[in-house]
C-alpha cells in the first residue's frame, strides 16, 4: 500500500535551537533530525511522499524548508510558518511561494496550543490572517489542546472556504484515558464539511513507555466515527514520536487500529486524503 506521512519535522540545533525542547522526558529530542536520517526509515516502512511541518515560529524556518523540499524528492509538501497577524500577511504568502520551493508551500501552522488565550483563532488580526490563507489557496494546520478546540470549530464555522486540518486528534488526554470534554469538542468540529483530522501524535500524548494500541483504539474510533476515513489522514509525527516508538511502531499501530476498514478506505486515509488536502 502506498504511504503518504502527511506530519513530520526536522531540525538542525546548529542552525537554529528548538527552544520548546525541555526538561528531561525531551532530552532525547535535543539532536538533530535531518531528511537523511528519516528516508532510510520511512523508505523501509512503505512512505513514497511526506509533508514536512514547521517547528518554531521563526520567519527563516519557513524558506529553509521550501528549499529543502526542492531538494529532496520525498518531501512533497511543506506547512509552514507565518505571523498570522501581520497587516501585510497576504503579501508575505506569496513572497514564499515566489521563492525557490516556493510550490511546495500547502499550508500554514501557528503554535496555538502555546497562546495563553483559548480564543486566539477568533481575534480579529488572526481571523483577517486566516483569511489570507485561505485566498492563497493553502490549508491551516491547528496544533492545540482540547480546552482550545471550541474556538476551532468556530473559526472553521468562520471560514468555510478555508480547511482546517486538525493536527494529533487535538491531543486527547490518552494517558490518563479521559475522554471528555476532548470527545465532544472534536465531534462538533469533525461535523463541518472543511475539517480533517491526523491520525497522528498518539503515542506521545499516551504513556511514553507502556502505550498499546488499545490504549490509542478509543480514540482513534473517536475520529473514525466522527470524520470517516474519507476525512483522516496517516501522520508518523516523527521525530517526537520516537520518545515512545519506532518510525515502523507508529506506522504497526495506525494499521491495527483501521484494520476493520476496507482497502479503499485504508488507500485514502494512508494516502489519498493528504494528497487531496495538500495538493501533493
Amino acid at each position: 500500500m502506498t504511504v503518504v506521512d502527511a506530519h513530520h519535522h526536522v531540525w538542525d540545533l546548529s542552525v537554529r535551537d528548538q527552544d520548546w525542547i525541555t526538561g528531561p522526558e525531551l532530552r532525547p529530542l535535543r539532536r538533530n533530525f535531518t531528511v537523511a536520517d528519516l528516508a532510510p526509515e520511512a523508505r523501509a516502512a512503505g512512505v513514497e511522499r511526506t509533508v514536512l511541518v514547521q517547528t518554531v515560529t521563526v520567519a527563516e524556518e519557513t524558506p529553509e524548508f521550501l528549499a529543502l523540499a526542492s531538494a529532496h524528492e520525498l518531501i512533497a509538501g511543506v506547512v509552514g510558518w507565518t505571523d498570522l497577524t501581520r497587516p501585510d500577511v497576504a503579501d508575505e504568502l506569496a513572497r514564499l511561494r515566489e521563492l525557490p520551493g516556493g510550490p511546495y508551500l500547502k499550508g500554514i501552522r501557528h503554535q496555538v496550543q502555546g497562546e495563553p488565550d483559548p480564543e486566539w483563532l477568533l481575534r480579529a488580526d488572526v481571523r483577517r490572517g486566516l483569511t489570507a490563507v485561505a485566498d492563497a489557496g493553502l490549508v491551516h494546520d491547528l496544533v492545540v489542546l482540547p480546552h482550545q478546540l471550541p474556538a476551532c470549530v468556530k473559526a472553521a464555522a468562520d471560514h468555510p472556504d478555508l480547511t482546517f486540518v486538525l493536527d494529533h486528534l487535538g491531543k486527547p488526554p490518552i494517558a490518563s484515558g479521559e475522554r471528555e470534554p476532548w470527545e465532544t469538542a472534536v465531534r462538533s468540529f469533525a461535523a463541518l464539511s472543511n475539517t480533517v483530522c491526523k491520525l497522528s501524535g498518539m503515542v506521545t500524548e499516551a504513556d511514553l513507555a507502556s502505550w498499546t494500541v488499545d490504549d490509542l483504539r478509543p480514540y482513534a474510533d473517536v475520529v473514525l466515527d466522527a470524520f470517516g476515513p474519507g476525512r483522516l489522514m496517516f501522520g508518523s509525527d516523527w521525530p517526537v514520536c520516537t520518545l515512545a516508538a519506532t518510525y515502523g511502531q507508529v506506522l504497526d499501530a495506525a494499521g491495527e487500529l483501521t484494520g476493520a476498514l476496507s482497502d479503499a478506505e485504508r488507500t485514502r486515509l494512508f494516502a489519498g486524503t493528504a494528497a487531496q488536502v495538500y495538493g501533493l
